[in-house]
């Protein structure tokens, strides 16, 4: 049995919740911060760098951030306006640390004052009870997308909402949470957009709510009502690390939607989309809950390829009804990750991995908690053309070949080869045996210290 000291040393090493790798690469770094009362050592979260071979986003020049940054550029926000002076413009690459401390409320004025929908629709000619007159099946029908007055009206109310809960963030840029603070953004989305070297971490990131979906009556069979925001999106990105933030929809949960046209009234788009061609990502101990339309890689069948390379590890993702993620085109690992698909707060399985438009996904040594009430053959889907490679995935604790079970309850196949072999692995565990476990401990925002 383990001595006291042993544990209180195991405690201390847990609480860091840094990899050997990582360690070490700060140690490079100059990040490694000395604690002579304790005799133990932490990083500096605000200056850590991605380790060596961590994923795609280690690939080439790696991902540094704002490690770099001077005190002039080392920020610390508690409110939606430092949060944009912090920020600064887009065209600005100088590197820079962005603290945040507590929750930052997107929908709020320059002065704290909280902003409503009606606040944004004010002066616009928009109503909700307008639009829905005005594009009413039964009357506009269903062959094209609206357009008039009110249609006008609505997006000009969505522009005045996007003006205010969207952060453009420059390239060489880090945002950390501050640690026991609650650290996150509420109703707000980063836009990483064309810009390189990025670093998000310990942030909470909940109820990113577009007030005016527009309705697309072409949108499948039926038609949808479509949003807007994701809480994190990267748009031609490239170099991007997200690590320990939890995604959630708590605050405004989709079955509170009311349903017009038959349909949803969906005020969610993405958790973080990585979209526009981005490439060299990686996504690692965050959590994922609570949403639909989760993580989208690619934005459309027809994105060119080389680009979209994309590691997802150590991840949690529960109550998540699809796109966990749906991949396009591009290489993407997802190896040691943790899939609660009990439904939860509402939210049910569709899927959790889309591999599509001959996507060359590897999934390896993940973990799927799966109830008796859905079938192993939904855990996967696909358009016929994208691939699914690997071995080691668990469901209940067994091996299961999540492909095979997928084929053979549907007529367009997941091929089980890819065109790449991975070797940015750090972390790389064997075994899913321990991961339910194991990452209940350390993935999400608030674990960090």
């Amino acid at each position: 049995m383990a001595s006291a000291s042993h544990r209180r040393s195991l405690r201390k090493r847990r609480t860091a919740v840094v990899s050997a790798a990582a360690v070490a690469a700060a140690v490079g770094a100059g990040v490694i911060v000395m604690n002579a009362n304790a005799g133990t050592t932490t990083v500096d979260l605000y200056h850590q760098t991605l380790a060596a071979k961590d994923g795609w986003a280690s690939s080439g020049t790696g991902t540094t951030g704002g490690a770099k940054a001077d005190s002039a550029h080392t920020f610390t926000v508690s409110t939606r306006a430092q949060l944009v002076k912090a920020l600064g413009s887009v065209s600005d690459t100088t590197p820079r640390i962005i603290k945040v401390k507590g929750t930052i409320d997107a929908n709020t004025d320059d002065s704290g004052k909280k902003l409503t929908c009606a606040d944004y629709a004010a002066g616009t000619g928009y109503s909700l009870s307008s639009y829905l007159k005005a594009f009413d099946p039964a009357t506009y029908g269903r062959s094209k997308l609206p357009s008039g007055t009110q249609e006008t009206a609505r997006a000009a109310a969505q522009a005045k909402q996007a003006k205010n809960v969207t952060f453009k963030v420059p390239a060489n840029t880090t945002i950390v949470g501050v640690p026991g603070t609650k650290a996150g953004i509420t109703g707000g989305m980063l836009q990483i957009q064309k810009v390189d070297n990025v670093i998000v971490r310990n942030l909470t990131f909940s109820d990113t709510e577009d007030c005016f979906p527009q309705w697309d009556p072409t949108d499948g069979d039926e038609g949808n009502w479509n949003s807007e925001y994701d809480s994190v999106t990267l748009r031609g990105a490239t170099h991007v690390w997200a690590d320990h933030n939890t995604f959630t929809d708590a605050g405004h949960f989709d079955s509170t939607n009311p349903k017009y046209y038959g349909r949803e009234y969906q005020v969610h788009d993405g958790e973080l989309d990585i979209t526009k061609s981005s490439d060299l990502v990686t996504v690692e101990q965050n959590q994922f809950t609570s949403h639909d339309k989760t993580m989208l890689i690619g934005s459309s069948d027809s994105e060119p390829g080389g680009k979209l390379r994309v590691t997802l590890h150590h991840n949690i993702w529960k109550g998540i009804v699809q796109r966990a993620p749906l991949t396009r085109v591009g290489q993407v690992h997802i190896y040691n990750n943790v899939y609660d698909v009990t439904p939860l707060n509402g939210y049910t399985l569709q899927y959790s991995i889309n591999s599509r438009a001959k996507a060359q996904v590897v999934a390896q040594n993940n973990y799927w908690t799966v109830p008796s009430s859905i079938k192993v053959s939904k855990l996967l889907s696909g358009d016929g053309t994208g691939s699914v490679a690997g071995s080691g995935n668990l469901v209940n604790g067994t091996a299961t070949d999540l492909v095979a079970a997928y084929n053979a309850a549907n007529s367009k196949k997941i091929k089980t080869t890819v065109n790449w072999t991975p070797t940015l692995t750090a972390g790389l565990e064997s075994s899913a045996k321990n991961l339910p476990t194991t990452l209940a401990k350390t993935a999400g925002a608030g674990v960090l210290s």
